[in-house]
């Protein structure tokens, strides 16, 4: 499990993206890549989550881009990690109810 400090943010252009994303988050320790963060339109091709080597590839519908966002510039500590073929990113501890962020 890696804990995410920094993140870069892309968006593509044309209807069809770039290698079928609509927009990619590149989530960093310090300065190593841990892996991507990549959104798909509908109807864009949805592949699977994949880890090679260290980099962990994450796959979601262009809706939940905002969502991820959101938790990135207001969560602390995040963490980003592959585990039985599915990548995760979350809150690395619980938060108590009513925080208000």
């Amino acid at each position: 499990m890696s804990a995410v400090t920094k993140y870069h943010v892309l968006f593509y252009g044309t209807s069809n993206g770039y290698q079928g994303n609509r927009a990619q988050i590149a989530l960093y320790n310090g300065s190593t890549v841990l892996g991507y963060v990549r959104f798909h339109d509908a109807g864009m091709p949805f592949p699977n989550d994949s880890q090679s080597g260290r980099l962990i590839t994450m796959h979601l519908p262009s809706a939940m881009f905002e969502n991820v966002i959101d938790m990135l510039r207001n969560e602390s500590p995040i963490n980003y990690y592959f585990a039985s073929g599915q990548a995760f990113l979350g809150t690395g501890s619980t938060e108590p109810v009513g925080e208000g962020e």
